[in-house]
């Protein structure tokens, strides 16, 4: 386990992995706005509950995300091809970034104002989201082999 952790925390301070958080952020602001927008759409005026909203948001901003991360912030890895495969992982992955949003929404919801929670949120689900995109949907070529 600690061989795991040194070789994650190693990579993380390359700089072509600096440069793909920075894409990957880039990325991450334009689908913000849209899960932002389908998040107060639901919840403010459709008035869905709070889960409910926050993965609708979700369900609508990943597609997005994938497409771009697959041309740009990855298109080494992914060769500017989108795979369904690649989509499937991508999804799925992404599942374990929206329960550590939608974990942090609740949790903050009892202690601060619901759109203020959400914003926090987010950084909570680019953290996750960017290190399963990193190294399980678009690992490198060097990542594959070990």
């Amino acid at each position: 386990m600690r061989s795991l952790f040194q070789r994650l925390s190693k990579t993380w301070q390359t700089p072509a992995t600096s440069l793909k958080m920075i894409s990957f952020a880039l990325v991450g602001l334009g689908n913000t706005v849209i899960d932002f927008g389908v998040f107060t759409l639901a919840y403010e005026f459709m008035k869905l509950p709070l889960i409910a909203s926050n993965v609708a948001a979700w369900l609508v901003a990943v597609s997005g995300s994938y497409v771009a991360n697959t041309m740009i912030t990855f298109r080494t890895e992914s060769g500017r091809v989108l795979r369904r495969r690649d989509y499937l992982t991508f999804v799925a992955s992404g599942i374990l970034g929206v329960v550590a949003t939608t974990t942090t929404l609740v949790v903050l919801s009892l202690y601060l104002n619901v759109m203020v929670a959400k914003l926090v949120s987010i950084l909570s689900g680019f953290i996750v989201n960017f290190t399963m995109s990193n190294f399980v949907v678009f690992p490198t070529r060097t990542q594959k082999l070990k």
